[in-house]
């Protein structure tokens, strides 16, 4: 039986952006929620997903999103909702790290297209 109760410590880890982090808490076909979490001054690309629904909850910290050109502070105990094909990116402008998680369905892997 697949182990259902997961934590970083123990997710499957990888790395983006610039020293960015990211953990699997869930994947499978249809959905995918992954904790991710940003050092001061880094971020990512824009981009957008042909199919993929995203909804960011900020843990902790002050997360600066950029959505189809307008900027965006979402707040810890927030969340935003990023439709398919909708051009975004999110990046961190504090000085302490962010944490959020990713919710995703479909999963966004593969399905990512980079507009910078």
């Amino acid at each position: 039986m697949e182990q259902l109760k997961k934590s970083t410590d123990k997710a499957e880890h990888y790395q983006w952006g610039h020293h960015c982090d990211g953990w699997h808490l869930y994947k499978s076909k249809n959905l995918s929620v992954i904790e991710e979490k940003i050092p001061p001054g880094s971020g990512e690309k824009s981009h957008y997903h042909e199919h993929a629904e995203q909804v960011f909850y900020v843990l902790s910290g002050i997360a600066s999103f950029e959505i189809e050109g307008e900027k965006i502070i979402v707040m810890a105990r927030e969340s935003i909702c990023i439709k398919p094909g909708t051009t975004h990116k999110i990046y961190n402008l504090t000085d302490s790290d962010v944490e959020f998680l990713v919710i995703s369905t479909p999963p966004s892997d593969g399905d990512r297209i980079n507009v910078e």
